[in-house]
């Protein structure tokens, strides 16, 4: 089902809000944390309790202490593909691919197999329709269209593309974590850009927030009555192609697959009649599950055995009515991004803009293998 969300502003904004220029902050580049913390519950957590002017300096092991009996934590369990592929073109040209999504089947030469997918090409200029780019392990990539949103290729490959892109593709680290050209498929990246819970393969960035779970984490969650719940929302252009406009409004985010399963909609339904804290873990959690609101509010009906798949492309920013999500656990996002649109949507520009200047004084690490922030 398409994504037919409402508007995502609603109520009196103040004009600054709508503003891009508004949501810059300096920040130090030794602070963009280049590899994630020993441990991964041993990084920061800054809470910031919405009803309290102080801010609260803990580590994300003492989640537990912070959280309380009946919370609903709701976790993206998406799982990163080593989305990121080094070819030539037929010229000897070097060229980078992103694989943002796969799309369906598509006719191929014989023996091989054939799919559609949505990627990110670099350097882009210069490529051209119908050309057919070689890639390692015999796969190739035919342009066939372009969108704003990405080239759409066939690509063709002697095994399925997922499978061929365990052995043969490099994680896709954000660009501004940097890696030498020997490092790029380093084992530990591989491991730590990944969610202790990812199940289901699809995402082209890591929903970075869940990364400083641990199972025992998990476990001491539960021992304290701290319920959790999943759906699966796989990350691409949407979460993180830059706002490239002045105005906030005129920002069009791009759509992302989601799934929400219908035991995850029970648990999300029944903390909400019982008054218990649907806590988001993630920027994309956030979105999934008031994408589903807004839909039920027009009188949508979940199917009870399924639960809801759909495309999203819900962009919450100052002004949007939180129609589920009462608490949200993120990391710290980059200057004028949709992430942090939305997350002062939650807790106020400004207070969120004051938040992050007191974590750049306090040398908090930022981004994605940076801390966490727990909102309540």
């Amino acid at each position: 089902m398409a994504g037919e969300e409402e508007s995502a502003s609603s109520g009196p904004v103040n004009h600054e809000d709508l503003l891009v220029d508004s949501y810059d902050f300096v920040l130090p580049g030794e602070l963009i944390a280049q590899h994630p913390d020993a441990m991964r519950d041993g990084s920061r957590l800054l809470h910031l309790d919405r009803s309290r002017p102080d801010l609260g300096h803990h580590r994300f092991r003492d989640l537990p202490d912070l959280l309380r009996a009946g919370d609903l934590l709701v976790l993206n369990n998406t799982r990163v593909i080593a989305a990121r592929l080094r070819g030539r073109r037929a010229t000897g040209g070097h060229v980078e691919a992103l694989l943002l999504a796969r799309t369906g089947a598509a006719k191929g030469a014989p023996g091989l197999v054939a799919e559609q997918w949505t990627a990110l090409l670099s350097p882009s200029a210069r490529l051209k329709l119908g050309e057919s780019l070689a890639f390692p392990a015999g796969v190739t990539m035919v342009l066939e269209a372009w969108a704003p949103d990405g080239w759409r290729v066939r690509v063709e490959a002697p095994r399925p593309v997922l499978e061929l892109l365990e052995e043969i593709g490099e994680t896709p680290l954000p660009p501004y974590i940097k890696r030498a050209p020997d490092a790029r498929r380093d084992p530990v990246d591989r491991e730590r850009y990944q969610t202790v819970f990812a199940r289901v393969p699809g995402s082209a960035a890591a929903p970075t927030a869940g990364l400083h779970f641990t199972e025992d984490l998990v476990g001491a969650l539960h021992q304290t009555g701290v319920v959790t719940a999943f759906l699966t929302l796989h990350v691409g252009l949407g979460t993180f192609s830059p706002v490239r406009v002045a105005r906030v409004t005129d920002h069009v985010m791009h759509s992302e697959w989601f799934h929400i399963p219908a035991p995850t909609l029970e648990a999300v339904a029944k903390a909400r009649e019982e008054g218990r804290r649907v806590i988001a873990v993630g920027t994309t959690s956030v979105r999934a599950l008031e994408t589903v609101a807004a839909w039920q509010a027009t009188g949508r009906r979940v199917d009870e055995e399924k639960g809801w798949t759909g495309e999203t492309s819900l962009f919450i920013y100052p002004g949007h009515r939180f129609r589920t999500v009462g608490a949200m656990i993120t990391n710290f996002h980059v200057p004028r991004s949709s992430l942090l649109m939305l997350v002062s949507a939650f807790a106020g520009r400004k207070r969120l803009l004051r938040t992050y200047a007191d974590a750049v004084k306090n040398r908090y690490r930022f981004y994605s293998f940076g801390d966490a922030m727990l909102i309540t």
